[in-house]
Order: structure tokens, then C-alpha cells, then sequence
């Protein structure tokens, strides 16, 4: 088991949620993860990472698989101006590559924000810490593990 897949079942061990990972041909897009899985694309919970303008932290975005980030709606959640972060900083903060991103196990705490589109599913699956790899869990459990917000930033 990867560092990175070993990171995200600790974390969900600790949150005491016995959630089901799976291993897939590969999920690097939220339509491959659907089809993989079974499920719809909104019930895909993407990680979509921007870093602070001014301040410099990285922003997590838990996105429903068919939707994008607003960057003007989501600036105004986060309070500042937002930028693309580059993919050696999102390594380091979270543990994480680009394409495996999850929203829990991350090296360094983040703010994060929550698509209400998510919360309409029973479950929604995300990112397991690899490309290969998703988990199942309950929007409620979700919102309570990452401690996201919801708000509205995805069109």
C-alpha cells in the first residue's frame, strides 16, 4: 500500500469511519472515477486546489464531479484573490500528486469549502491519495472530516 493510500485509511480510521476504497483502471478525471465506481458525476467528490493571492495557503475546493470552480465566487468564500497552485506546492502541503489529491490525510491543514451538490447523494466518492484509488463516503461525514464549509463556488 502506498504512503499516500495509507495516509487517507488512517484518516478515515481515525475519524472512525470504516469507508470502502477502491482500486480502479485509473479515476484521473472525475467522468473516468463515475464510470469506474458506477455512480453519477456528481456524486464524484473532485479536490480542486488554488493558493491564496496574498497569503500564500492553499484553498481546497470539494467539488461534484460535473461542476467547475467559479474563481470569482470562490475568492469571495476564501476572502482573498485566488491563483492556480503549482503542482510542488500541493505536494508538499498535502502529500499528495495532482490526480490522486484527496480530501482528508493532508501533511498540513487546509481551509476548505464544500459544493452543496455534493450533499445531495447518499455518497459521493473521492480521490484516495492516488490516481488509481477512490473511497465512499457520506456528504455528512465528508463535511464533518474535512471540517469544509459549504458555499456556493461551482457553476
Amino acid at each position: 500500500m502506498s504512503k499516500s493510500l495509507a495516509r487517507v485509511r488512517a484518516a478515515l480510521d481515525a475519524a472512525g469511519l470504516t469507508a470502502e476504497i477502491r482500486e480502479t483502471d485509473g479515476a484521473r478525471s472525475a467522468a473516468d472515477a463515475a464510470i469506474a465506481v458506477g455512480c453519477e458525476i456528481d456524486q464524484i467528490a473532485k479536490s480542486i486546489i488554488f493558493r491564496g493571492a496574498a497569503s500564500g495557503h492553499l484553498v481546497l475546493f470539494l467539488t461534484a464531479g460535473g461542476r467547475q470552480v467559479d474563481p470569482a465566487l470562490a475568492a469571495r468564500l476564501a476572502g482573498e484573490d485566488l491563483v492556480r497552485a503549482d503542482a510542488a506546492q500541493i505536494r508538499e502541503e498535502t502529500g499528495f500528486a495532482i490526480g490522486g489529491v484527496a480530501p482528508v490525510g493532508h501533511l498540513r491543514a487546509l481551509t476548505s469549502f464544500c459544493d452543496p451538490r455534493l450533499t445531495e447523494f447518499g455518497s459521493v466518492w473521492a480521490a484516495a491519495g492516488t490516481p488509481r484509488h477512490v473511497f465512499s463516503i457520506a456528504p455528512a461525514d465528508l463535511l464533518r472530516i474535512t471540517g469544509a464549509r459549504l458555499g456556493d463556488f461551482a457553476v
